[in-house]
């Protein structure tokens, strides 16, 4: 049963629009776009119990432990979030994630964006980025106005290491052995949608047309939509 308040997951592999996607929705439908990493960011900001422990982990290079990562996201949901409507993004990663999830929410839908590899890898391995201010540019879809300088400053401008063809096609790997069991979790209780394409603006219209017929259906009418321009 889906909850009069909106609650849900987007899944997709690096590269695959998620970003774009999920700003899309929180402009369209009044929904809170959720990072992980964002959210254990806040919690280390706040100097909660939690995000103490967790910064202690992270300034000796080392991976936050799987359940003080789940801690730390559900102290946020339950707290700064309870009762509005949010789109998690990054996790859950596990199914021992995405079971303590659903025990603490009845989530409204998982959308799980599926564009192909080498989509990804020829859209990514085309990414630089200045550095300095964090800019972001694409050869094809948003290049330089001089190619290879930052046009603010001059300065080059340099491809990130996870955005290499190679680092791309391990991400990518990682990516479909987590989150396989993930999504099959998610299919056999009937949360899964599934949306395939090539580019954003091919895949945003058939999730912008499932979103507006969940909510309308399901959620408070209270919650209006805003039109994306």
């Amino acid at each position: 049963m889906i909850s009069r308040v909106f609650r849900g997951v987007i899944m997709g592999p690096p590269g695959s629009g998620k970003g774009t996607i999920s700003s899309r929705i929180a402009q369209s439908f009044v929904v809170t776009h959720l990072s992980s990493g964002d959210l254990l960011r806040a919690q280390i900001q706040e100097g909660t119990i939690a995000g103490v422990q967790a910064s202690q982990y992270i300034e000796k290079g080392e991976l936050v432990p799987d359940d003080l990562v789940v801690q730390l996201i559900l102290a946020e949901l339950h707290t700064s979030l309870k009762n509005k409507n949010w789109l998690l993004d990054g996790f859950p990663s596990t199914v021992s994630q995405a079971k303590t999830l659903q025990k603490n929410f009845s989530l409204s839908c998982v959308l799980s964006l599926n564009v192909p590899d080498d989509v990804i890898i020829e859209r990514v391995k085309n990414r630089w980025v200045h550095a300095g201010s964090g800019r972001t540019y694409h050869i094809q879809f948003k290049p330089p106005k001089v190619p290879g300088l930052d046009d603010v400053t001059g300065e080059p401008l340099i491809q990130r290491q996870d955005d290499k063809p190679e680092t791309v096609e391990t991400r990518l790997r990682n990516y479909k052995k987590q989150s396989t069991s993930v999504l099959e979790f998610y299919r056999e209780r009937g949360l899964l949608q599934e949306f395939t394409g090539r580019e954003s603006n091919e895949i945003w219209p058939r999730v912008q047309a499932y979103l507006s017929s969940l909510i309308d259906k399901k959620q408070d009418k209270s919650v209006k939509r805003l039109k994306i321009t």
